[in-house]
């Protein structure tokens, strides 16, 4: 059932499964199942990964795919590691690969607008890694309120089909020829949730992640070394709870989890795993901090 991904960046931990998951998704499918396209979306390079992958591998997914691809900005990451693959496949090898978009930087929002439809909108935002790196928000647009069905009856409005118009939004005419507003009607709107995952980070580029993440339902920060061990995590271009949860207090987020831990905190490590725990709820000011597991399900409930 999987229609869209989501790449971070181009380590190859985070991209070198990507080809087998297509493989993999083509081989479940039912053959008579309706197709539905995969899109996939990273950074600028990954379209040419994936095609090259599976071209040199005589690999043909049955799955029709596009990829979606991110222009980074030099500024995400060491100035000598920064390469510019916007001159891949050029030409008869561009025609060899699968269609897709490239996106660019959207310097009024600082983000990356990836997709919006009537129910939901997903955008980019820019983080500082080793490599371009990127932080993904997913946000459900408000849904109308409940129909307040007494004062319906009361205005003698029929239930079916306008009820119907009347919960999207739409005024209806009755054949007494009394005119109805959705305003008149419909409890207040219900507003969306908001969940928010940071690629591997040591921080956000420029301003658009605050402001995108502000009030975040769920944000998924990494966490891959403890507050001591700060200066190491920024040289490899990582996070400690201590940063992530500054973040998430930045942005009022309601609930942080975090993820991507060192082996260290491992079972069979030196260090203790809820060591992460305690420093980010003591940077949050006591509360209660997730830490993530792999098939980890989490309910973020919808807002009254």
């Amino acid at each position: 059932k999987i229609t869209k991904i989501f790449i971070t960046h181009l380590h190859g931990d985070h991209i070198f499964g990507l080809p087998g998951l297509l493989c993999t998704l083509s081989l479940q499918r039912s053959p008579d199942a309706r197709v539905v396209p995969i899109d996939i979306y990273g950074p600028l390079g990954l379209r040419s990964f994936l095609w090259r992958s599976l071209e040199l591998s005589h690999s043909q997914p049955l799955l029709p795919y596009a990829v979606h691809e991110l222009v980074p900005t030099q500024d995400q990451c060491p100035a000598g590691e920064f390469r510019d693959f916007s001159g891949l496949d050029q030409g008869e090898a561009l025609a060899q690969a699968p269609p897709g978009t490239v996106l660019h930087l959207d310097a009024e929002t600082d983000s990356y607008l990836l997709l919006e439809d009537e129910e939901l909108s997903v955008r980019a935002f820019r983080l500082f890694h080793r490599v371009p790196s990127f932080g993904f928000v997913l946000e459900e647009k408000p849904q109308p309120g409940k129909l307040k069905v007494h004062i319906l009856q009361e205005l003698g409005v029929p239930p079916g089909p306008l009820y119907g118009e009347l919960k999207r939004g739409r005024a209806v005419e009755l054949s007494s020829g009394v005119r109805v507003q959705p305003r008149d009607v419909l409890s207040p709107p219900v507003p969306g949730r908001k969940l928010c995952v940071l690629g591997d980070c040591s921080g956000p580029v420029g301003p658009g992640a605050r402001r995108l993440c502000g009030h975040a339902d769920l944000l998924v920060h990494e966490a891959t070394l403890g507050d001591s061990q700060q200066d190491t995590a920024r040289q490899r271009g990582h996070s400690t709870p201590g940063q992530a949860a500054r973040f998430a207090a930045d942005c009022r987020a309601r609930r942080l989890v975090l993820t991507h831990f060192s082996q260290r905190y491992r079972p069979d490590g030196h260090a203790e795993l809820s060591t992460l725990r305690r420093e980010a709820e003591t940077a949050m000011g006591g509360q209660e901090v997730t830490l993530a597991e792999d098939f980890m399900t989490i309910e973020v409930p919808m807002k009254n």
